[in-house]
């Protein structure tokens, strides 16, 4: 199982975080450690005083699939569901000043955040589809999949010419402005349109 990450995939986010707006796709990886499921805390690292929510749409692949034509992506996935890129931001900053790789500062453990997953049939359009993530009751992130700058199907056709996609594997398809830093006691609610798909509290 890979935790497959796409980033900048929102341009106010990319704006936002004084980053330039990408014409491929960009991606990292998550290791299956950094997984956090079932509405369990995550436990604020030693090693970071900034760690950062980034709400996302997540798709979990459902075949084998090599070199996939976009055409025939939607076939690759059933179920969406809705997770959190934790980011240590402060270690990202570094990481990217001396041009290393972001590992440190994204696969940490309880890093993805994911909640549980939902057939696509269940949405009118996953096109237009809203999401949005609560910190002890106001909104901070909302999104919509139709200001993604590249789609699902777009994603799932790039990723899968130079890695093999796999039956379990997420992907993690960006996030929208207004990413900030959580505390201590923080309790974050995430939505798929109106339902409450997931709850994580910071410890």
């Amino acid at each position: 199982m890979k935790i497959i990450c796409i980033g900048r995939n929102y341009s106010e986010h990319a704006l936002e975080l004084n980053n330039p707006i990408p014409s491929t796709p960009l991606f990292f990886m998550k290791p299956d450690s950094a997984l956090l499921q079932k509405n369990k805390p995550f436990f604020y690292p030693s090693f970071s005083n900034n760690i950062h929510f980034e709400a996302e749409l997540v798709i979990r692949i459902n075949r084998l699939g090599k070199s996939i034509q976009e055409k025939f992506a939607h076939k690759y996935y059933n179920e969406i569901g809705l997770g959190i890129d934790f980011t240590a931001r402060d270690l990202q900053k570094v990481c990217k000043e001396n041009g290393h790789p972001w590992e440190i500062a994204k696969g940490f453990d309880g890093s993805a955040v994911l909640s549980s997953f939902h057939p696509i049939e269940k949405f009118v359009n996953l096109k237009d589809l809203n999401f949005s993530l609560n910190i002890n009751g106001s909104t901070k992130q909302s999104g919509n999949s139709k200001d993604m700058i590249f789609n699902f199907d777009q994603i799932i056709s790039y990723v899968s010419q130079f890695m093999t996609l796999k039956i379990g594997d997420f992907i993690f398809t960006g996030t929208p402005a207004g990413v900030g830093p959580v505390q201590i006691g923080d309790k974050l609610e995430g939505y798929l349109e109106d339902e409450l798909v997931l709850k994580t509290t910071i410890k």
